[in-house]
C-alpha cells in the first residue's frame, strides 16, 4: 500500500511540472511589447515629417554653399507648462507619460534653459520644448546649437522642429 502511494504521489509531481506554462515571464513579454512599440513610433516618427516646399532657383552665390531647409513637423499642440509658446519649437524629447516629460523639464530648466511641455491630444504625447521662435531660420539655429552642446546624447541628437498649427 505505501508503495503504490508513493508512486501515485510521483505520478502527481511528474503531471504538475509537465503541465506548467513557458518559463517566459510577464515581465520579458511587456518588454518585448514595448520595445517593438518603441520602434515602431520611431518609424511613424521618421514618415510624419514634413518637408521644406520647393526652393524657387536664384541667382547663384558664389561666396556660400546653399544650406538646406530643416524638416519641420506640424502638430496641433497646447501648452502644458511653461510660458510663452511661439509658432516654430525645438522638440527635444517626447513622452507617452506627462512625469517624464516633467522630469526633463525640471533638468533642463537646472541647466539654464527656459523648457516647456506641451500635450498632442492626436497622438497622445507630451512634448519637451528647449525654446521656441517666431522664425524657422532662428529655430533650426537653435536646434544645431542644441545638439552640438550635448555631442554625448543620443536622445538629444534627434531633437527636431515644430511647427505648432491652431
Amino acid at each position: 500500500m505505501k508503495k503504490l502511494f508513493v508512486l501515485g504521489m510521483g505520478l502527481c509531481l511528474v503531471l504538475a511540472f509537465s503541465s506548467c506554462k513557458s518559463s517566459e515571464s510577464a515581465y520579458k513579454k511587456a518588454y518585448e511589447k514595448a520595445k517593438q512599440n518603441e520602434l515602431a513610433e520611431a518609424a511613424n516618427k521618421q514618415e510624419t515629417v514634413v518637408e521644406a516646399a520647393p526652393v524657387v532657383e536664384a541667382a547663384p552665390v558664389v561666396e556660400t554653399a546653399p544650406v538646406a531647409p530643416a524638416p519641420v513637423r506640424e502638430e496641433k499642440v497646447e501648452l502644458v507648462s511653461g510660458d510663452g509658446l511661439k509658432a516654430f519649437s525645438v522638440v527635444c524629447g517626447s513622452f507617452g507619460v506627462k512625469a517624464n516629460a516633467d522630469g526633463l523639464k525640471s533638468t533642463l530648466d537646472g541647466q539654464g534653459y527656459n523648457a516647456k511641455v506641451v500635450y498632442n491630444a492626436e497622438r497622445n504625447m507630451y512634448r519637451v520644448i528647449v525654446a521656441s521662435f517666431d522664425t524657422r531660420e532662428e529655430a533650426a539655429a537653435a536646434r544645431d546649437a542644441f545638439k552640438a552642446k550635448y555631442p554625448n546624447r543620443q536622445d538629444f541628437q534627434g531633437s527636431w522642429l515644430l511647427y505648432r498649427v491652431y
